[in-house]
């Protein structure tokens, strides 16, 4: 497994959380957003960045075999103990999983363990907050119509 496979999508997942910080503080002072809308705009900067994570930024669409094996100089995919030979790799899109076929027959899942729970945690607020939002909306619009 490479380098970047193992550390990437953490450290871009950081990253991008940390650089997500300044836009959404310059939202929160300037608009002064209810904590309904800024819980779903957490909910779902944390579902994109888990769902990035999980396809490793888009390197398991492109070259999924890099993400389960290195290459050797032959050109074949080994594990790490060069005991078994990597025979293919299933990619779902939803949740995001990448599965590692090995000659020995057993498979295993590329996938780091958070970013399923951090991708189903995010659409979960993100879908309450913005369902509390337009329901909110709706009640203030027949106040204000009623009125």
């Amino acid at each position: 497994m490479e380098l970047f496979a193992l550390f990437g999508p953490p450290a871009i997942t950081l990253l991008l959380f940390v650089i997500a910080v300044f836009p959404y503080g310059l939202w929160v002072i300037r608009k002064k957003p209810t904590r309904t809308a800024r819980l779903a705009a957490v909910g779902s900067a944390a579902a994109l960045a888990a769902y990035g994570a999980g396809t490793f930024y888009g390197l398991a669409y492109t070259h999924p075999l890099d993400l389960c094996a290195s290459k050797t100089g032959s050109g074949d995919y080994m594990d790490v103990m060069r005991d078994f030979s990597l025979t293919s790799a299933t990619i779902h899109h939803f949740p995001p999983s990448v599965t590692c076929h090995w000659s020995s027959g057993h498979s295993t899942n590329a996938v780091s363990f958070w970013t399923t729970p951090l991708l189903y945690a995010g659409l979960a607020c993100a879908i309450v907050c913005f369902t509390l939002l337009i329901i909110n909306r709706s009640q203030s619009e027949l106040r204000h119509c009623a009125e």
